[in-house]
C-alpha cells in the first residue's frame, strides 16, 4: 500500500483544515520543501498535495512551491482547481506526476475521459468527496445528488484507474478512516483506491492495508504527531 503524506498549500504556507472548512485553516509547518524532504527521509516516495488557492480562487499562487517539491524526487499528486485542459498542462509543466480532478469530474466528465486518453490512466486521479454517501462539489458545499458508488462506476467506465475517496465527516478529525464506505467502494469498482481523511494512528494504516486499498493519505496525524510516518511506510510495504 502506498503511503502519501500530505501538504496543503495556502498563501505559500503548509496548512490543515477540518472537514474542508476554510475558517479552520491553520499553519502546521514552516517550509513546504523541508517538509517534503522529511517525508522522503521517512521512506515515502509519493506525496499528496492540495493547492487550496487553486481550489478556492483558480489561482496558481503556489506554483513555484509545487515545482520545488517535485524536484525533491517525490512523485507529486496535486489537486485543487484543476478544471480545464490548460490547467492540466500547467500542473504537469511543474513536474507534477498525477493530477487530481475533483468537482470538474462531476460537471465535465468528458474532461476526465480526454485527460486519461492524453496522459494515461496512471497520471490522472478523480477525487470523490462524499457526505452521507452523496458526492459533494464546489469545496464540499454543493450536493451533486450523485451516489458515490454510482459516480465511481461511471468514472471507471470512462477509463479512470485512480480514485481518491474522502469522507467529509472524517477529514481532519483523527477519528479513523471510513472503512465501511471504503469497503463498499472497493467492491463496486476495480480502480486503485486511495483513502483520504481520518487516519489517526499506525493502527489505521494496518486496517487500510488489510482492507486492500491501493493508497493512504496521511495528513493531520503527521503534523499532530499521532503517527510514526517511517513505521507507516514500513507497514505499507514497497513504495514506488
Amino acid at each position: 500500500m502506498i503511503i502519501l503524506p500530505a501538504i496543503d498549500l495556502k498563501d505559500g504556507q503548509v496548512v490543515r483544515l477540518v472537514k474542508g472548512d476554510f475558517s479552520t485553516t491553520h499553519q502546521v509547518a514552516e517550509d513546504p520543501v523541508a517538509t517534503a524532504q522529511a517525508f522522503w527521509a521517512a521512506g515515502a516516495r509519493q506525496i499528496h498535495m492540495v493547492d487550496l488557492d487553486g481550489a478556492k480562487d483558480a489561482a496558481r499562487k503556489n506554483a513555484a512551491l509545487v515545482e520545488a517539491v517535485a524536484r525533491t524526487g517525490l512523485k507529486v499528486e496535486l489537486g485543487g482547481g484543476i478544471r480545464t485542459p490548460a490547467d492540466l498542462e500547467a500542473v504537469f509543466g511543474l513536474g507534477v506526476y498525477r493530477a487530481v480532478i475533483g468537482s470538474a469530474a462531476v460537471i465535465h466528465p468528458e474532461l476526465v475521459a480526454q485527460a486519461v486518453e492524453r496522459y494515461g490512466p496512471d497520471r490522472i486521479a478523480v477525487g470523490i468527496d462524499a457526505k452521507d454517501g452523496r458526492v459533494r462539489t464546489a469545496g464540499w458545499v454543493a450536493d451533486s445528488g450523485l451516489d458515490y458508488l454510482d459516480f465511481s462506476r461511471e468514472m471507471e467506465r470512462i477509463g479512470v484507474r485512480h480514485i481518491i475517496f474522502t469522507d467529509i465527516d472524517t477529514d481532519g478529525t483523527l477519528q479513523g478512516p471510513p472503512l465501511d464506505s471504503l469497503r463498499r467502494l472497493s467492491q463496486a469498482v476495480s480502480c486503485r483506491i486511495t483513502a483520504s481523511g481520518g487516519v489517526a494512528c499506525n493502527g489505521d494504516i494496518l486496517a487500510l492495508k488489510e482492507l486492500g486499498v491501493w493508497g493512504a493519505i496521511v495528513g493531520k496525524a503527521y503534523y499532530a504527531g499521532t503517527i510514526d510516518l517511517a513505521q507507516a511506510v514500513k507497514d505499507g510495504g514497497e513504495q514506488c
